[in-house]
Parts: C-alpha cells; sequence; structure tokens
C-alpha cells in the first residue's frame, strides 16, 4: 500500500526524521511549562497545517483544545483521527466547531469562555490560484486580513499569552495578492504587540497538503486521469508534521514580533514535475509525455485498458502571480541564525503603524463596496507595500488542468 509519508521523506523532503526534532527535544521541557494545562484554540484546525499545528502541541498536554473551522467534514475526520491514534493525547475539554471565526456565533463562543491562553489562526487562503478576479481578490483579502483585524480586536479585549498567524514565503518581496496579503496579515498582527505576544512563520510548500498540487497527483491518479505541472519551478518542501512543528516552535518559544523560517539550502529545492514522476513510478507507471492537456487526456483513456504508461503533460509556467524564486527574509529585515539549529529567525521587527493599516482596511472595504477593478486594488496594495511587485500574465491557473 502506498505510504505518502514515506514517500515524501524518500523522494520531496529527502529527510528520515523532522529537521526540528533536535530543537523540539533541546526545548522539551520550556515548551512542557508554556503548554501543559493551557487552554488551546486553533483557528483553522481541521486543514493540512493547522491540524500538524494540533498533533505537535498535544504531546505537551493542554489543559483544553477548542478548534474551529467552517469544513465540517473535515473536523469530524481530525477527531477520527485523533482519537484513533495510539498514544496521541486528547484533553478532556475538547470540542470542534464549524463555524466561520468571524461570525457573531464564534465571538459568542469566544466570549463565553473569556478568551484562550494559546492561539493558532491557520484560516487563510493559502494559494496564488485563489487570485482571479475582484471577486476572489475579496475572498482573499477579507479572509487573510480584514476579518483578522475583527479577531485581533476580540483578542484585544482578551488577551492570550501567546498568538500565532501562519505567513508565507510569498510575503517576501511579494509579486502576487495572496503573498502581499500576508505580508500586510503581518504588519496587522504585530500592530497589537503592545496587547499580547504574536509570532508568526513564513515556511516552504508543505507536501502533498489539502489542495497542493502534489495531493492533485494523488487524486488525479486515483481517478486515472493525467498529470500536470510546470517544468521550470522548483520550491522548498517541508512535510506536514513539519509544517505544524515550525508553528508550535515559533508559536511557544518565539519573542513578540518574530518570524520563524525553516533552514533549507538550495540544493534541498525540488521541482513539481520531479515529483510526479518519482510519484508514478512508486505507483508502477511509466512516464508517458505529451505536448498538450487535450493530448494527455485523450491518452489518459488507455489507463482504464491496462496501460502503464502514465499521460503527462509538463510545460513552462505563465499564470499570474507566479515567482520565479523562493526567498524567507529581504534584504532589509535582521536574521537570527544561531537561537536555533533548524529554524531562522527575522528579529527586531519595529512595531507598525496601526493608523495606518486602518486607512488601508479602510480603502480596501471602500473599493470592494463599489465593486472597483482587481487592478485598483492592486495600485492600493501597492501605496501600502511600495515593493509589491505584481505579475499579471491574464491567465489563471484555473485555466490549466
Amino acid at each position: 500500500m502506498f505510504n505518502v509519508d514515506l514517500f515524501v521523506n524518500e523522494y520531496v523532503t529527502k529527510r528520515d526524521i523532522s529537521m526540528f526534532r533536535e530543537d523540539i527535544e533541546r526545548n522539551r521541557e520550556l515548551l512542557i511549562e508554556k503548554i501543559s494545562g493551557r487552554s488551546v484554540l486553533v483557528i483553522g484546525g481541521a486543514g493540512s497545517i493547522g491540524s500538524s499545528f494540533i498533533k505537535a502541541i498535544l504531546p505537551f498536554k493542554p489543559g483544553c483544545l477548542v478548534v474551529v473551522d467552517v469544513n465540517e467534514n473535515s473536523l469530524a475526520e481530525l477527531t477520527r483521527d485523533l482519537r484513533s491514534t495510539k498514544g496521541m493525547f486528547v484533553p478532556d475539554d475538547y470540542i470542534t466547531y464549524p463555524m466561520d471565526f468571524a461570525s457573531t456565533v464564534f465571538e459568542k463562543m469566544f466570549r463565553d469562555r473569556k478568551g484562550f491562553d494559546i492561539v493558532g489562526n491557520f484560516s487563510a487562503h493559502k494559494h496564488v490560484r485563489s487570485e482571479k478576479d475582484i471577486y476572489s481578490v475579496e475572498a482573499l483579502l477579507r479572509n487573510n486580513v480584514i476579518h483578522a483585524s475583527f479577531l485581533l480586536d476580540l483578542l484585544a479585549e482578551y488577551p492570550p499569552q501567546d498568538y500565532f498567524c501562519v505567513s508565507t514565503d510569498k510575503a517576501a518581496n511579494p509579486v502576487n495578492i495572496m503573498g502581499a496579503s500576508k505580508r500586510i496579515m503581518e504588519d496587522l498582527i504585530f500592530s497589537y504587540s503592545d496587547r499580547f505576544p504574536v509570532k508568526t512563520a513564513r515556511f516552504a510548500n508543505v507536501a502533498f497538503s489539502n489542495g497542493s498540487l502534489p495531493d492533485g497527483f494523488l487524486k488525479r491518479i486515483s481517478k486515472l486521469q493525467p498529470l500536470s505541472a510546470p517544468n521550470d519551478v522548483e520550491r522548498f518542501f517541508v512535510s506536514q508534521e513539519e509544517a505544524g512543528q515550525i508553528c508550535m516552535l515559533a508559536c511557544m518559544l518565539g519573542d513578540n514580533r518574530s518570524i520563524f523560517f525553516p533552514k533549507l539550502e538550495t540544493k534541498q529545492m525540488m521541482s513539481f514535475d520531479n515529483i510526479a514522476r518519482e510519484l508514478l513510478k512508486a505507483h508502477g507507471f511509466d512516464v508517458l509525455e505529451c505536448e498538450s492537456d487535450e493530448e494527455a487526456i485523450d491518452k489518459a483513456e488507455a489507463l482504464r485498458h491496462g496501460s502503464i504508461e502514465y499521460p503527462v503533460h509538463f510545460s513552462g509556467s505563465d499564470t499570474s502571480g507566479e515567482k520565479a524564486y523562493e526567498e524567507f527574509y529581504t534584504d532589509t529585515e535582521v536574521i537570527d541564525l544561531k537561537s536555533f539549529s533548524s529554524l531562522g529567525v527575522i528579529i527586531d521587527k519595529p512595531v507598525p503603524n496601526k493608523h495606518k493599516i486602518s486607512i488601508l482596511i479602510d480603502k480596501l472595504v471602500q473599493a470592494f463596496d463599489r465593486k472597483d477593478s482587481k487592478q485598483i486594488i492592486v495600485n492600493i496594495i501597492k501605496e501600502y507595500l511600495p515593493n509589491f511587485e505584481h505579475i499579471e500574465k491574464g491567465k489563471s491557473l484555473d485555466g490549466k488542468m
């Protein structure tokens, strides 16, 4: 039976054990002290990273765990997974809520609980493909920025001991609206750092996370559908376990206004087409390269008759917002590479101007109310982030297989 975790270890991250194990073991006593018996709220906790964060934090025995997510089915699977895992600690006060963190019912629940000691927010539009037209852009910015500000105002009334919100490597010198939204989110949460400690993390692609291209490979194979991938894009990857551990370490051990990132080298990058090749080999197929999506779709019919030649279409990236390279920090940010063996930390970030961020949010809301164009939204963001170099090619990933 195919084991995705073993495949990731052997062919994608090429690590047998988590690269963060040493940092966890070195800080185990401090982690126990900071987590044991504490109340924990995880927003977006049914997703790949949020659920991995939960699995990273549970061994340190929090006293309460509340998980909020709009995906009711994934919440059910999370509970089944936790309850079915040998040795997994689940506190007596454990409950999942299928609700939106920007909803009235969430606010009622939060106020009745009088806040939480530890809050992790993993609710986010995380894909470059989320950028299509003005409606998709509005949904993205409302979730990643505007609704996040509502949450922060609520947290300010019941300050947590630690607050973590996930960012992305694409926030460094952003070229797409998703990355820019996360860069703004960093400023937004840091503007509340005078009320409670805030931390975040920029990290690489999470291998086979929900909705990712490699995860799509598995779904295409299960349906005997052809694979498609860019052949000119290399990315850093971490496993789902490692993604949760980055967030846990940043949340619990980070100083106020710190941004964590994994210490990865260029030689550790992987291309999506090579992942697809290795995945097909692991499933017993030979790779059949095609010149177009249409050709690959036609030739996939032979798979239903027992062919072991699996059609693929690998081509150059030509869609909006695709960054040619990955980076975790800019040349203007101060980096600490000594405190952790496998993690770097961006430190000494100044407290952002909350009024300036409020003006940005007001401009965005007004533009959405006027039904302004996507380009006007890009211009508003550029006013706030002068280094935002949006790559517009007039083509979305939704136009490709």
